[in-house]
């Protein structure tokens, strides 16, 4: 078992290093341009390819570093370097940590390759969860997912909404209703292969911010996948609802407990590498500002000779730090089988996500008029920094997660 420390290894500094050179060589130059385009950066995304960041090798020595900090690392020097990039960069990964949390080895060794593809012919994954009518409320979940013994298929009917590369992608996980009585414990994930007929790129959004990214409705109408496409395999899904079935005859015997459904397994494995998302956009706001405060001269002094600025800088680090450790002990205890007792896991995403909204307010304050115009750049960072709020688990969310935790009551 790993130790925990605050000294990183040689080993992660140079993979620090490196990643940070191509966030601040590579994605950097090219924010302003895909933020404006709100397109696929594919450019860069071959870029990430050529070098191996864009890999399946690259995030599963990440994802397996001993110690739980390489994932981490990874996602803060790619999101100082640009959120909405460096969100087309990893974002097959969530579709990818879908198939690994609820997938069987075959399943994982045959897809997730199938995500990402090779330098000659880059792939994409999208994963597919959130409804127009169920976002939080995963339970609200209409997609539904029948199974045809005839010709072991399954057939998959609904509509899916804020997925990260729908549409586009060359495979969809997709989260669906298998038995609508069982509630959350009746949902189940597939993995649609490429060119499946029936699904299709609905509504395209237009966003606020992260706008490189490609977010947009997947539309499933009569979608059949063979029936080895269920994660985990029939089987173990039939025992699994058997098991809350035989729960749900008791009146009692399945309060208070803590059942995981297809989509939640995804996002407690991810919310402490989203929490690293939030603290790479705010360490990245807060430079600008401090660089700007020292060099900027008002009424014959720099800034950030001001109280009011400086102990607003003093704020914004020491806030980072604090959202980077949270981060970094939530993965440590992920990595090393320490179970999240007091959901450290959604404690980790909620305050980075609200650090890295009020940080780069202040940014934006500091730079004042200029902060405001798209010359700057914590102006595009201010209006990314939203998502973190949002995504994967609002911080309402993760209050109720973490409520729940430690008072062992059922919240709501």
């Amino acid at each position: 078992m790993a130790e925990f420390a605050f000294e990183l290894n040689d080993e992660q500094k140079q993979v620090r290093d490196w990643l940070n050179g191509f966030a601040s060589d590579v994605i950097r130059p090219a924010a302003a341009e895909w933020d404006e385009r709100e397109e696929t950066p594919w450019p860069v995304i071959q870029e990430a390819a050529k070098v191996g960041i864009y890999s399946l090798d690259f995030y599963a020595q990440q994802f397996f570093d001993p110690t739980g900090l390489g994932i981490p690392l990874a996602m803060e020097e790619l999101f100082w370097g640009d959120a909405g990039i460096a969100l087309s960069i990893v974002g097959t990964g969530l579709a990818a940590v879908g198939v690994l949390a609820n997938g069987t080895e075959e399943q994982i060794g045959t897809w997730i390759p199938q995500m990402y593809g090779d330098v000659d012919d880059v792939k994409l994954a999208a994963f597919c969860s959130s409804e127009p009518d169920a976002g939080s409320d995963v339970g609200a979940m209409r997609t539904r997912a029948v199974y045809d013994g005839a010709t072991d298929e399954w057939v998959l009917d609904g509509t899916k909404t804020w997925a990260t590369n729908g549409g586009i992608a060359n495979v969809h996980v997709v989260v669906a209703v298998v038995d609508p009585e069982l509630g959350t414990k009746g949902h189940a994930s597939f993995i649609v292969p490429p060119n499946t007929p029936g699904l299709t790129q609905g509504q395209k959004f237009k966003k606020h911010g992260i706008r490189a990214s490609h977010t947009a409705e997947v539309v499933l109408d009569g979608v059949r996948v063979p029936g080895h496409c269920l994660l985990g395999g029939k089987e173990k899904l039939d025992e699994r609802l058997a098991r809350a079935r035989e729960r749900a005859k008791d009146a009692g015997a399945g309060e208070g407990e803590r059942v995981k459904n297809a989509a939640m397994a995804t996002f407690e494995a991810s919310r402490p590498a989203v929490g690293a998302m939030a603290v790479g956009t705010a360490r990245a706001a807060y430079e600008v500002a401090l660089d700007y405060a020292k060099t900027r001269t008002q009424f014959g002094r720099p800034v950030i000779d001001n109280q009011g600025v400086a102990f607003q800088l003093a704020d914004m680090r020491t806030q980072i730090d604090a959202a980077r450790l949270l981060v970094w002990r939530a993965s440590w205890m992920a990595a090393t089988g320490k179970p999240f007792t007091a959901a450290e896991g959604s404690m980790s995403k909620l305050y980075a996500s609200e650090v890295a909204k009020r940080v780069t307010a202040q940014a934006v304050q500091i730079l004042g008029g200029n902060g405001f115009t798209r010359e700057y750049p914590v102006e595009r960072m201010h209006r990314d920094a939203a998502i973190y709020t949002i995504f994967e688990g609002t911080s309402e969310i993760q209050r109720l997660v973490i409520a729940r935790a430690l008072s062992g009551v059922p919240i709501r």
